[in-house]
């Protein structure tokens, strides 16, 4: 009786013990920062930029506040795949214009790029068409052979 009772108090200490330990980590959230300058020109530099705190540099998604996000940022390396082996360039060009909407771009955590691009190039068109493709092309040369 009295080792079932020690059983009991036991494991209502290491319930407690865990619960609070749970309740006590940091909730991870995502700091929103002004958007950053970078040349038109370099697709690899708009994406380190912009894209990879949430892609990962890699582009699989695995970003340092992916884990912050409601939405897990999908695997840019695997877009072909899972398009018949074919990269959809228009597609995902609709998608940083913001042309195409996706549950997560628009929201608070996924900015919609186009309009960022615009305010960036004082309303240039030929900039903002510019960043797309070229950030564009950079994802395209992300994808998995």
């Amino acid at each position: 009786m009295r080792a079932c009772r020690s059983l009991w108090i036991s494991l209502a200490v290491v319930i407690a013990v865990v619960m609070m330990a749970s309740a006590q980590e940091p909730k991870k959230e995502i700091k929103h920062v002004p958007i950053k300058p970078t040349s038109a020109a370099s697709g690899q530099e708009m994406y380190k930029t912009y894209c990879a705190v949430c892609h990962g540099t890699d582009g699989k998604g695995s970003g340092p506040a992916a884990d912050a996000l409601k939405v897990p940022p999908p695997d840019l390396t695997a877009l072909a795949g899972k398009n018949g082996g074919k990269y959809p360039a228009l597609k995902v060009s609709a998608i940083i214009s913001g042309e195409e909407v996706l549950a997560a771009h628009g929201s608070k955590d996924m900015p919609i790029w186009g309009h960022l691009f615009w305010s960036m190039s004082g309303g240039h068109e030929g900039e903002v068409q510019q960043r797309i493709a070229n950030l564009n092309k950079y994802i395209e040369s992300l994808q998995k052979k």
